[in-house]
């Protein structure tokens, strides 16, 4: 299984923007589909965004296109998720996850490999 770190969490205020990163480690990166999901307290984990192997397509939940932009840099192990008009509503634990036997993957079993999660705050 690929090993996953996100990064770039921390304190923002409403309107402000953050990027998160999830680095890969071992070989391969390129195989797995990506996707990002987040967990506020007191509520299920969902999913916030997918990116297929090649980068080439990505997919979003519905409430947040348009202000959430997820990429990766194969060559680098790395996925991103750029936030921007940053919402009290988007605090949360933000969590990255690779999956290997599905293309467009976007469910919590879709997914084999996860992160630890970076805590997103958005003050009001």
């Amino acid at each position: 299984q690929v090993q996953l770190v996100e990064s770039g969490g921390g304190l923002v205020q409403v309107g402000g923007s953050l990027r998160l990163s999830c680095a890969a480690s071992g070989h391969m990166f390129s195989s797995y589909a990506m996707g990002w999901f987040r967990q506020a307290p007191g509520k299920e984990r969902e999913f916030v965004a997918g990116i297929t192997r090649s980068g080439a397509t990505t997919y979003y939940a519905d409430q947040l296109k348009g202000r959430f932009t997820i990429s990766r840099d194969n060559a680098k192990n790395t996925m991103y998720l750029q936030m921007n008009s940053l919402k009290p509503d988007d605090t949360a634990v933000y969590s990255c996850a690779a999956s290997t036997g599905t293309s467009w993957p976007t469910r919590l079993s879709d997914f084999d490999s996860w992160g630890q999660g970076t805590q997103v705050t958005v003050s009001s």
